[in-house]
Formats: structure tokens, C-alpha cells, sequence
């Protein structure tokens, strides 16, 4: 094991130390001996069965078969989500070839980001996660279940289904993948588009023409955003079947695996004899995994907010300068767009999880000590599945890439570190993607252009005011401002400047979409313009040095003329209202920082 690794995962172990000790005895405190209905009173359990048929009426009544929780983020606009429609019958019945019953628990609502860019909408994404933890909560919370099984794949969805597991860590869980769409048209050529449309080259049809092409049928958008980088994640840490994550939808191999992870959840049951609730499976060696996968990979920066927020729930206590140390220790091993021109489907063609897990496995940079799904350590998800008479099963994965374009090896990386970089200076503390930038653009030094908006910076991109050197500013986009929603709008027009040749940046305390990174952007910036920041007292001109290589973020204005200057006032003007975000704001007023999770959950006294 790369000592390096097992350095910053002790320090975890010890900072985590008091919340991990007593969050395992809350989970021990709420395990039963036997089915968890059997502490139900009559009324209770008869309220529990009423619906299900006779047969699973009578296993329910008896204490010697589990009862598996169905919880789904279905819905049929979501293109990643609507194949999940046809799960719950498919579980039902796997789940009865073992004696035992599946219900469905409840559903839990999944919003598209892609849907909701710069929309009014984006302003309730990262408050979605924790609605989902706790509508997940709500249909766990009448304790007929002996394990969990969760279907959701998106942006804020795993999370908030993650933050859900822990919460309920007693319980056996297994996450059950859909997989991702057949590859569209090339990323590169939906980006130059894009761009085209951003300068005016092309109108609304052509632009519509390459998203719908690209964004095409049912299934995971293929690009490597959060969606993908969830499900990566997800898998690492051991939550997934081997090899599940990328199968396509509506496939024989799909349904079979799904299948056997409602079999799988069963065996991991108090009944089964084989009990690994997931609060105990997952642990401090496997939040680190999941962080070094994902800067292996160049995965979405918002992972950096989510694994805090899930970690969290389990007891253990992450912050940026993890991220940011572990990124140093690990290389980049994949160029998957926005980090390459290869989609998620080339990534799985050229060995996917099964070449990545060997290659991080063989250079020690994964804690293989670990509890997953399938028992202890990961050799199994160097396997990869494939079907044999009906039936899924495993055979060893390939030893070498498919493409090297795609998936490099440890001695022969893409960058020798994991592409993410906390930057840290007068400004305060955010996260730099560096796994998607040119050589040569990590470092700009150049003006302030501050904005409070991202429709600003449109409307002076088209009025051709930012033809210059420039680091844009745009404030106020924070937890508490504005719910921190995405600014992916803004990459069309900071790309075309870029691609022009001027040095642009951007400094914001909101959020990069999972599927940017060509632009330098410090975001994520802490503390956010509303809750004391300095941002709110830049003025455009003022010098700005983003500096991804030494982590350098420094307004160049003294101290005395910072003093003297008065912060901005935020103005409202109407985001707290219209399109539902009025009924957000006892939500957004309790969001914690960034380098927190950015999480309205946790009270220290309530987390354990």
C-alpha cells in the first residue's frame, strides 16, 4: 500500500476518531437479532402487509425471511432513470427466488441538471440531495426492512441516497446501476457547437440538432460528469456488483445483473448469517478509495461536496486538503470528456472498472482490506460479468487497455497527479480542476470582471466587452445566497476567449458542472460572499492570480484599502422566488460551506 495513501487515511481515522465510534454504536444500537418487522405491533405489521399478496403476507408473518426496501428515483423524463421503471418487478421476483419479500419503499424525486442549466430550477439541485436522503429516510422509516436496495444514478441522487445509507447504516444495502446510452455524437464536436452558438455562428435549430444527438435515448449521458463519476464511486467503494456500473440499459446482461444484486442483498441480511450492515462496511479506507478513484479518473468536481456530505453521515471527517493531498499522491489514468474526447462507453471498451480497479490495485493505491458487497477486498471487481446460460457471472478482466488513449497505466500516466487542486490565499479556500486544462492555462494573472450573475456575463460576452485578459468573478452563487447552483453556462463564452488566446479564469463561490474543466475556475469558493467573504468586496479591475500549479488564490489589493472598502449587498431580485424555490429558503438559510458538504443535515448532536 502506497504509504503516502495509508498516511492520509490515518489521519482520517484519527480526526474521525469520537464521530465514527459513536456513529457505529448508534448503528449497533439499531440492529435486530432477527427481522426487524418482528418488534411491529399487529396493527403495525397488518398496516406493513395489507397490500401484498397472500403468499408474502405469510412469509411477513414469520421471522425467518428478509424483507429487501425498494427505494427508486424513477421518473420517465430523466433519460438515466427511466429504465428503472420495469426494476421493481424484476427485484420482486429475484427476491422471491430466495423465500424472502421486496417491497417498494418509496420513490424519491430526480431532478436533470441538464434540464435546469441556467434555469431557475438549477437553484434547488444541490438542495435536492438532501430532500433525497430524507424522502429516502421517510420510506425506511417504518422499520419493515432487513436491507435496502437504492436505484439512482444522477447528480444529486446517489448522494443523497448515500447520505440516506449511512443514516440507516444498520441496514445491508446494494446499489443497483441502469447504465449509460449508446454513444452519441462525439463530445468534442456537441462542444464546438456549443461555441458556435456562443459566438453566434449558429442558431437555436443547429444547437438544438447537436444536443439531441448527442442526448439521444434512454440511459446515462455518456460524458464524464457527476452522473458517471457517481457510479464510479459508487463501485469502488464496493457498493455496486462487480463491473455493473456501465452495462447498458434494456439488455440481457442488465437485467440479469439486476437481478442478482437483489439476490445479493438478501444473502448480507441478519437472517442470512453473513450480516454486513453497510454503516460497518463502509469505512474510512473506503471514503479514501472512493476519492482516489475519482481523481484517477478526473471525475466531477462536485464529488469533492458530496463524499464530505456522505462521509459525514457515516462519522467520518473529510475536508478539501484530503482531496487535495491525495491528488498529489495519485496519476491520471483516463481521458474521458471533458478530461479526453472518449465517452463512458469507450472508457468500458477499453477495460473499464475491471482495468482500473488491477492498475490501482497493482501501484498500492487502493486500501484492498476493505468490506464490500461480495466479502472482503476487491480482486473480485478486477472481474468483469458476462452472461452464461441465462445467468450472470465473472471472468478475469483484461490485463491491458483497449485503447491507451483512454486508460493509461500507472507507470505511463496521462498527468503524474489527479487533476484537482485546492487553492488557498486572501480570497479563501476553493477547488481548481486541472485534469481538463492545456498545458499552459493552469496559471493567469489578470483584471477582475466581477458579476453577480451568470446572465451578466453573457450579456457582456455578446456586447463584446470581455475581448481581454481576464479573471472572471461571479459572487453571490453560494449555499446561503442562491442554494450554490451550477454555472455551466458560462463555459461556451469563457472557452471562445480562451480559444481566442487571452488568459480567462474564473473565481466563483458557486459550482462548475461535472462536465467542465477547459477553463481554469476556482469554485466552490469558502467563505461564500454572503456569509462574510472576500469576494464581496472585489471590484472589477482589481489584480487576481489563480495559480493552479502552487495553489495560489490572492486578491492583489492591501489590506488598508480592504478595509476601507464596503462589501456588496446582496440582491435578491427574485431568486428566492418562483419555481418553487420560495419553499427553500428554511433549507438554504442552514446549507453549510463547500468544504463542508454544503450539507442542511447535520447538527453535531444530531449526526450520532
Amino acid at each position: 500500500m502506497n504509504e503516502k495513501i495509508l498516511a492520509i487515511t490515518e489521519r482520517i481515522k484519527t480526526r474521525s476518531k469520537a464521530t465514527r465510534e459513536a456513529y457505529l454504536a448508534k448503528i449497533e444500537a439499531a440492529k435486530s437479532d432477527t427481522v426487524h418487522r418482528a418488534g411491529l405491533s399487529c396493527g403495525n405489521l397488518a398496516h406493513g402487509f395489507a397490500a401484498c399478496g397472500s403468499s408474502e403476507k405469510q412469509i411477513l408473518r414469520g421471522i425467518n425471511h428478509s424483507d429487501i426496501a425498494i427505494v427508486s428515483a424513477y421518473n420517465d423524463m430523466l433519460s438515466a432513470h427511466q429504465p428503472y421503471e420495469k426494476y421493481p418487478a424484476i427485484i420482486k421476483d429475484a427476491i422471491k427466488e430466495t423465500g424472502g419479500v421486496a417491497q417498494f419503499a418509496g420513490g424519491v424525486p430526480a431532478m436533470c441538471d441538464g434540464v435546469t442549466q441556467g434555469q431557475p430550477g438549477m437553484d434547488l439541485s444541490l438542495m435536492s440531495r438532501d430532500v433525497i436522503a430524507m424522502s429516502t429516510a421517510i420510506g425506511l422509516s417504518h422499520n419493515m426492512f432487513d436491507g435496502a436496495l437504492m436505484l439512482g444514478i444522477c447528480d444529486k441522487i446517489v448522494p443523497g441516497l448515500l447520505i440516506a445509507s449511512m443514516t440507516f447504516g444498520h441496514l445491508p444495502t446494494v446499489f443497483v446501476p441502469a447504465g449509460p446510452m449508446p454513444s452519441g455524437i462525439p463530445n468534442k464536436e456537441k462542444a464546438r457547437v456549443r461555441q458556435q452558438h456562443a459566438k453566434g455562428e449558429v442558431g437555436d435549430e443547429e444547437l438544438l440538432e447537436a444536443e439531441s444527438a448527442s442526448y439521444h435515448s434512454a440511459g446515462t449521458c455518456t460524458f464524464y460528469g457527476t452522473a458517471n463519476s457517481n457510479q464510479l464511486v459508487v463501485e469502488v467503494m464496493g457498493l455496486h456488483l462487480p463491473g455493473a456500473s456501465f452495462v447498458p440499459p434494456n439488455t440481457p446482461l442488465r437485467e440479469a445483473l439486476t437481478r442478482a444484486a437483489a439476490k445479493q442483498a438478501t444473502r448480507l441480511t441478519q437472517q442470512s448469517g453473513n450480516y454486513m450492515p453497510v454503516g460497518k462496511m463502509i469505512d474510512e479506507r473506503s471514503i479514501v478509495n472512493a476519492i482516489v478513484a475519482l481523481l484517477a479518473t478526473g471525475g466531477s468536481t462536485n464529488l469533492t461536496m458530496h463524499i464530505i456530505a456522505f462521509a459525514r453521515a457515516a462519522g467520518i471527517i473529510i475536508d478539501f486538503q484530503d482531496f487535495n493531498d491525495l491528488s498529489d499522491n495519485v496519476p491520471l489514468l483516463t481521458r474521458i470528456y471533458p478530461n479526453g474526447s472518449a465517452d463512458i462507453n469507450h472508457f468500458q471498451h477499453a477495460g473499464g472498472m475491471a482495468l482500473l480497479f488491477k492498475e490501482l490495485l497493482a501501484a498500492g493505491l487502493l486500501h484492498d482490506d476493505v468490506e464490500t458487497i461480495c466479502g472482503t477486498g476487491l480482486e473480485k471487481y478486477t472481474q468483469t460479468p458476462v452472461l452464461k446460460d441465462g445467468e450472470v457471472v465473472w471472468v478475469d478482466g483484461p490485463t491491458e487497455s483497449g485503447d491507451a488513449d483512454v486508460i493509461a497505466t500507472t507507470s505511463t500516466p496521462f498527468k503524474p497527479d489527479g487533476g484537482l487542486k485546492v487553492l488557498k490565499g486572501n480570497l479563501g479556500t476553493s477547488v481548481l480542476k486541472t485534469s481538463s486544462l492545456r498545458e499552459g492555462s493552469e496559471v493567469v494573472r489578470a483584471p477582475a470582471v466581477v458579476f453577480e450573475d451568470q446572465s451578466e456575463l453573457q450579456d457582456a460576452f455578446q456586447a463584446g466587452e470581455l475581448e481581454k485578459d481576464m479573471v472572471a468573478v461571479v459572487r453571490f452563487q453560494g449555499p446561503k445566497a442562491r442554494g450554490m447552483p451550477e454555472l455551466h453556462k458560462l463555459t461556451p463564452p469563457l472557452a471562445v476567449l480562451q480559444d481566442k488566446g487571452f488568459k480567462v479564469a474564473l473565481v466563483t463561490d458557486g459550482r462548475m458542472s461535472g462536465a467542465s474543466g477547459k477553463v481554469p475556475g476556482a469554485i466552490h469558493l469558502c467563505p461564500e460572499a454572503l456569509d462574510g467573504g472576500l469576494i464581496a468586496k472585489v471590484q472589477t479591475g482589481d489584480m487576481i492570480t489563480v495559480d493552479g500549479l502552487t495553489g495560489e488564490l490572492t486578491l492583489e489589493v492591501s489590506e488598508e484599502e480592504l478595509n476601507q472598502r464596503e462589501a456588496a449587498k446582496f440582491q435578491v431580485n427574485g431568486h428566492h422566488q418562483g419555481m418553487g424555490r420560495e419553499i427553500f429558503g428554511f433549507m438554504r438559510r442552514n446549507l453549510s460551506t463547500a468544504n463542508t458538504g454544503a450539507c442542511s443535515l447535520f447538527d453535531d448532536e444530531d449526526i450520532v
